[in-house]
């Protein structure tokens, strides 16, 4: 099967890379992980005067995503290939987190970006935020600007409520509007990440009446304790049979659900064997992985 040899391939040298010892950031091109991440669980807690809405979820990364390869210019241009269809370069992440972090430190060395775009665009696993904020925490090595995580994850979340989770590179609780991080260590599972074939708005999926928005707070100790779920999930099926089909389908193998707002849907395995057994099963036309999960993000392991 094509895309099943082109998955185990990516894969493979996600694992291997982060396995070589990394990198120390000061050569003048590397090539550099954006891996995706889950929500493991996400539940809705209430909505805010203000529209938006309350929330506990738990992110956790996987060994699994696009690669940017960097190098440096001494003449202040940011330069991205290739195109995306249908995303301006100016709009692209990755270009505005390069010129956000060269304008707020006044630096005037530039940098050519070329994204490797892997993940599934509007899956929910954080493709376009993994993104920029492995273009913020390299650029700032290989410019040697010195800023610290807490700032350049204050200049991503400008950029996506998710950059941040990626600037600081650990698994982590988040409360409120998803801006209250505590970091975890949830256990380190196996997943099959499945991409149905569709597009979730997620601004009209918070807006549907039918969403659950009155689950009780609990604590995070509670919480990792009890089975994992998705107040998400119900809504995302009402509307998308897509996502209802493979989602039963899943669910006859291993317990599975929504990441985040979808459209990603994922099983989860104890061991690699399990996860890869069932994925070899999927129709070849279904856009899907398998990746471990990982408390601690690839790009600072590959950073060292």
């Amino acid at each position: 099967m094509e895309i099943l040899s082109q998955a185990m391939h990516n894969a493979h040298i996600f694992s291997t890379a982060l396995c070589a010892g990394g990198t120390t950031g000061l050569s003048t091109q590397n090539r550099y992980p954006c891996p995706a991440k889950l929500n493991l669980f996400l539940y809705i807690n209430g909505q805010r005067a203000d529209g938006y809405h309350e929330l506990q979820t738990l992110f956790q990364f996987l060994d699994y995503g696009d690669w940017l390869t960097v190098t440096p210019r001494n003449d202040g241009l940011i330069r991205l290939t290739p195109h995306l269809d249908g995303v301006a370069t100016e709009q692209n992440l990755v270009y505005r987190a390069a010129k956000l972090l060269q304008q707020y430190s006044g630096c005037h060395l530039g940098a050519d970006l070329h994204l490797d775009k892997i993940l599934p665009i509007g899956g929910g696993v954080g493709g376009g935020s993994s993104n920029a904020a492995t273009a913020l925490v390299v650029l700032n090595r290989l410019w040697r600007l010195n800023l610290s995580l807490d700032t350049l994850a204050e200049l991503g979340l400008t950029l996506g409520a998710d950059v941040p989770i990626f600037v600081h590179g650990h698994a982590a609780f988040a409360e409120g509007v998803g801006e209250k991080l505590v970091d975890c260590e949830p256990e380190e599972k196996w997943y099959l990440v499945v991409k149905p074939n569709v597009s979730i708005a997620t601004a009209k999926l918070f807006q549907d009446p039918a969403l659950t928005r009155n689950t009780p707070k609990r604590p995070l100790s509670t919480l990792l304790n009890q089975e994992f779920s998705n107040d998400c999930e119900k809504v995302v099926k009402d509307h998308y049979p897509e996502v209802e089909h493979l989602l039963d389908w899943l669910l006859q193998y291993a317990p599975a659900r929504l990441t985040g707002t979808g459209a990603c849907i994922f099983a989860e395995f104890e061991n690699q064997a399990a996860a890869e057994q069932v994925y070899k099963q999927l129709p070849k036309n279904i856009n899907s992985f398998v990746a471990r999960g990982m408390n601690r993000s690839p790009l600072h392991i590959f950073l060292g």
